[in-house]
């Protein structure tokens, strides 16, 4: 059975905020031989190596040093501010490495850096421990783009492309990991310059508050391995998949059921093309979505539940929807999902405030808002639809309210 094993971290604008610090020691140096370059012209070289750089600016300069006596400079002028303002750390990811260890991943540095400074960094944040492998741009034949680094960071950790995942802020690092074969978070690093991290697999603008089941979703996605929200006392609450949409038209088209639902297509291949589509770019984008509800009796889908976000009202929310097949009506099954998936909100997504809108004449949904804790705020008129907008602010106490066991 495949499972995450890896996951490699670029260094610079990852684990460090360093591209600042580099691109004011490049430009210093380069000022000193009469370049006539910015911040601007060092934000192409984030994510390559330094041996690329100074191969271009003797050629774009026409500087008359080898490019060795040139990144002598550039290292030296690196040094000295490193010795003045010392490593900083992005906030968040020495709190995240040690937890990834101890959740039984290797992990590893592949950077465009040179060996004795990956070292020099990993050594002063005093997270050298919890690197099984560093791995330096300066042993392979072709940096970043080119997949080179992460192949060998692949072998040193014994790991396959499958069985991994990269962390980068580049655009080079990101075209690595994709030649690579390896899934990909895209770091937004304000300081790392115009970066396309578009192709990424999702993309992070913080490492804070981050957990180890983070990076086992992403992974899970990339390998097309629905991920499991929660398991109650009869339900398996799971991410859909494109082999789960052929069960999900018949709920639908259930005339009990479809009464309440807006959108459904009466042509079932562009029903299930549209489904198809949510399930490869909602998941991932937000984190979150519809999800199926399974039951844990018959292993069969019988409805979906979960949070998206919608416009009500002008204003933005995070709306609670759930259906299930009228043969489990009656049950308490709606209770039962929604219940999980306000836990999981809370507990995994940091969500705290979370609304439904109701039609007034779907009396079982009226009820079953109000058994969740939920409180009528107003009337409205949404799609068309007499409705009432319920809302919960979630707490501790109140995501733990009749949990399911």
């Amino acid at each position: 059975m495949r499972t995450l094993k890896a996951i490699i971290f670029d260094m610079d604008g990852v684990i460090i905020d360093s591209e600042p610090q580099h691109g004011r020691a490049a430009l210093k140096v380069l000022h000193k031989y009469g370049a006539d370059a910015d911040m601007s012209y060092h934000e192409q070289f984030i994510g390559s190596s330094t041996a690329n750089m100074a191969q271009k600016v003797i050629s774009d300069f026409s500087l008359s040093l080898s490019p060795e006596e040139l990144l002598a400079e550039l290292n030296q002028a690196k040094r000295e501010i490193h010795k003045e303002e010392g490593y900083p750390s992005l906030p968040g990811i020495c709190e995240l490495i040690p937890k990834l260890a101890a959740s039984g991943w290797k992990l590893a540095i592949a950077s465009s850096s040179n060996p004795a400074e990956i070292n020099a960094v990993v050594s002063s944040l005093g997270i050298r421990k919890y690197f099984d492998q560093l791995v330096s741009s300066s042993n392979v034949a072709h940096p970043k783009p080119a997949p080179d680094t992460f192949q060998l960071a692949l072998k040193k950790l014994g790991v396959s492309a499958e069985e991994a995942i990269v962390v980068e802020d580049s655009s080079y690092g990101v075209e690595a990991a994709i030649a690579a074969g390896i899934a990909c978070v895209g770091y937004d690093n304000p300081h790392s310059g115009k970066q396309d991290l578009s192709r990424a697999d999702v993309l992070l603008e913080s490492f804070e508050g981050l957990t180890p089941s983070f990076f086992l979703h992403v992974w899970q996605r990339k390998q097309k391995i629905p991920v499991t929200i929660a398991n109650t006392r009869r339900l398996i609450i799971r991410e859909l998949t494109v082999a789960d949409i052929p069960d999900l038209y018949p709920i639908y088209k259930d005339p009990e059921v479809a009464k309440f639902i807006d959108d459904i297509d009466d042509y079932k291949e562009m029903e299930m093309a549209k489904q198809a589509a949510y399930i490869r770019n909602v998941y991932n984008f937000y984190g979150y979505g519809l999800w199926g509800v399974f039951s844990k009796t018959s292993n069969g889908l019988i409805g979906r539940c979960g949070i998206e976000n919608h416009v009500v009202d002008g204003q933005d929310e995070i709306m609670l929807s759930y259906l299930l097949d009228s043969n489990h009506w009656g049950y308490g099954y709606a209770l039962e999902c929604c219940r999980a998936v306000f836990q999981y909100a809370y507990h995994a997504l940091d969500i705290d405030n979370i609304v439904a809108v109701i039609d007034k004449e779907n009396v079982r949904s009226l009820r079953t808002a109000k058994n969740l804790g939920m409180k009528p705020e107003k009337d409205l008129i949404y799609k068309n639809r007499d409705a009432v907008l319920y809302r919960i602010h979630l707490t501790e106490e109140s995501s733990q309210k009749g949990k399911n066991r």
